[in-house]
């Protein structure tokens, strides 16, 4: 005769991860098309990369011709450090401050969403301004980037990490006013 056991399936690190996710509230979902895709999000951060390079000149540029310090952009001198100090900073304080946008998604009219959160917590934009952001500047830029290309919702690596997206803002609004009629 066979003895039945009452035995669980092996739970794992992922499957927990993934249970956790299924408890967690859900907020800020739209239909696929609310979401922002590569090229607008790609305009938005050139445009944050021009500001970043104005405030980093203004920052350091300037005391750093006074005092006749190289620029190094070597994130091992002081002035590459720095210059790191002030893209992060950008991001990070703009995103949370503004509501999800920094000056480039609101020249374009987006913002950044949390799927978990209905406000931007400090522990999300840390992780997908700060860490993520630090990791897919650079050489992994575009690798990171390019998913968004291939995903419903429009999600890069970062907003992976941190289960964010970038939304259309006037899409957005739109909807509410329908809603509220």
């Amino acid at each position: 005769m066979a003895e039945e056991t009452n035995q669980r399936p092996a739970v794992g690190p992922v499957t927990r991860l993934l249970e956790k996710r299924q408890r967690q509230p859900q907020f800020n979902h739209y239909p696929d098309f609310f979401y922002a895709g590569f090229w607008i999000r790609f305009f938005a951060y050139l445009v944050d990369l021009l500001c970043v390079t104005a405030v980093t000149t203004i920052l350091l540029g300037l005391p750093a011709n006074l005092l006749n310090i190289e620029k190094n952009t070597e994130i091992t001198s002081v002035y590459g450090f720095l210059a790191l100090i002030v893209y992060l900073a950008y991001f990070i304080l703009l995103t949370k401050m503004n509501h999800g946008q920094t000056i480039g998604k609101m020249v374009f009219g987006i913002r950044v969403i949390s799927f978990t959160e209905a406000e931007l917590s400090w522990q999300t934009v840390l992780v997908r301004e700060g860490a993520c952001r630090y990791i897919l500047r650079g050489s992994f830029f575009m690798l990171g980037y390019l998913v968004t290309i291939f995903t419903p919702n429009k999600q890069h690596i970062g907003d992976y990490f941190s289960d964010t997206s970038v939304v259309t803002i006037n899409l957005i609004a739109a909807r509410e006013g329908i809603d509220q009629e």
